[in-house]
């Protein structure tokens, strides 16, 4: 049967490659540095959906799932967390090159959260009326990258 041995072999490399990933240490450091400053939210509400919906990605305040500590996953997760921080972090406000004027056109056209993050956050998903008020909060909060 030297079909069943390959596939024990194939099996065997596959759980010898999946526990020596394990080894490698990017994506396990989960820090949420200190909140230094907030924007200034237009409402509690918007808040409120944005720390639902965004919070895990654009906010030093990440609640870090045990799926974040398996590779090759964390490496996934820590890197959509670290390169979401750089365009928008909440926690860290007033520093330059904030796309908070993007944030409402995204959510607007699906982009954001990002569709693999929903089946295990379903928190964050949204009624459309709260998509439509996390929207208009949010363009009231960072203003519209269409222009004043």
């Amino acid at each position: 049967m030297p079909q069943a041995k390959l596939l024990s072999k194939i099996v065997i490399g596959v759980l010898v490659l999946g526990a020596a990933i394990q080894f490698v240490p990017y994506g396990r450091e989960h820090s949420n540095p200190p909140v230094t400053l907030e924007p200034d939210w237009d409402s509690a509400k918007t808040r409120e959906l944005f720390f639902r919906a965004c919070r895990d990605c654009h906010s030093n305040e990440t609640v870090w799932p045990w799926y974040s500590n398996v590779a090759p996953v964390s490496w996934l997760v820590a890197s959509d967390v670290y390169e979401a921080r750089e365009h928008l972090n909440v926690s860290d406000w007033g520093r330059p090159k904030q796309d908070g004027d993007e944030a409402a056109e995204m959510l607007r056209e699906g982009e954001m959260p990002l569709w693999f993050y929903l089946p295990l956050h379903p928190r964050a998903r949204l009624s459309d009326a709260d998509r439509e008020r996390l929207i208009a909060g949010l363009e009231r909060t960072f203003g519209s990258d269409s222009g004043p």
